[in-house]
């Protein structure tokens, strides 16, 4: 067991050398890191740069219908709108919007419509234009 000990006493230890500080303009992580990552994030979040213009209020699965409560401007029929929720997120352009069940070709602010859509929505969800 003597030699054991004595085999261990003599594996040399790693020595840790200190690193060399890169400069702050922008080379490394001192600098650059900050617009990396806010960069990273706008990637992650398209919907940030959009202008959010409704929310779901309800969805008839039957049909493929969604009730969107207009919050902003006013949308038509030919936009493009995106759908962002929880486990909603696609893109698609308007085809068939309905008030009060006649078809319509714009909807105002405070409006609550009929979108068909193209997937499941939920109710939460964000509707946004491209």
């Amino acid at each position: 067991m003597a030699k054991k000990k004595k085999a261990k006493a003599k594996v040399k230890k790693a020595v840790k050398r200190p690193r060399a500080k890169k400069a702050a303009a922008g080379k490394g992580r001192a600098g650059g890191a900050k617009v990396k990552k806010a960069a990273a994030k706008a990637k992650a979040k398209p919907e940030l740069a959009l202008e959010k213009v409704g929310e779901i209020i309800h969805y008839f699965p039957h049909v493929n219908a969604a009730v969107v409560k207009v919050l902003k401007n006013s949308i038509k029929v030919g936009d493009n709108i995106y759908i962002k929720g929880h486990t909603s997120d696609f893109k698609e352009k308007i085809q068939s919007m309905q008030l009060d069940h006649v078809s319509i070709g714009e909807a105002t602010k405070g409006q609550e419509i009929g979108l068909l859509v193209k997937s499941r929505v939920r109710i939460g969800d964000s509707v946004y234009r491209l």
